[in-house]
């Protein structure tokens, strides 16, 4: 069984997906707990609705290593194997990603490598003000170097006539929380290399 620990500092929205997966016999993990460096962010009242553990850390009088060595105490304490980032607006030490070397998984609302180094409605509006005729998610694993770990699912959409940022935005999360959740299944299968 997969133990999974989930960084966010939004609203959390695959999550629920995730959650879902566990409920009902899709995936074989558990969540031991939700982590976000933001008071009210919205995926600790996610995971409150879900009987999951969940933390508020703050990062503002920290820098990035020693927040990373919070993290890391954090995680080891509550028993975690996979971290995963869902919304997590922050870039993680160097060293705390080399702490958690291929057990760190971000979604990325792109096809990376397009658009990597971009966050949230950034992306979708760069997709549309570009005239991509698709789009989608990625999971990768998270190094050092922001939106440029191994590529683990890539989930594509068309985009369509009259989308907007919201309507795109919508239409990937869907495919986030899917992404998601195979990922899952290739790391406990070992299906991967």
């Amino acid at each position: 069984m997969l133990k999974l620990g989930v960084l966010g500092s939004t609203r959390g929205t695959d999550l629920d997906a995730i959650v879902s997966a566990i409920n009902d016999g899709r995936l074989n993990a558990t969540i031991k707990l939700v982590v976000s460096n933001k008071e009210r962010a919205y995926i600790l009242k996610r995971a409150e609705k879900n009987n999951i553990k969940r933390v508020f850390l703050s990062d503002h009088s920290l820098n990035r290593e020693k927040y990373g060595d919070l993290l890391n105490e954090t995680f080891l304490d509550n028993n975690v194997d996979i971290i995963l980032l869902i919304g997590f607006m922050k870039i993680l030490s160097k060293s705390f990603c080399k702490k958690w070397d291929n057990k760190i998984l971000n979604v990325h609302p792109s096809l990376l490598p397009k658009y990597a180094g971009g966050i949230n409605n950034n992306v979708h509006r760069d997709v549309l003000s570009n005239n991509d005729s698709e789009t989608g998610c990625t999971i990768h694993y998270v190094t050092a170097d922001v939106d440029s770990g191994p590529i683990l699912i890539q989930k594509k959409c068309k985009v369509q006539p009259g989308d907007t940022v919201e309507s795109l935005k919508n239409r990937v999360q869907h495919l986030e929380g899917q992404a998601f959740i195979e990922a899952l299944h290739l790391i406990e299968t070992k299906n991967y290399a």
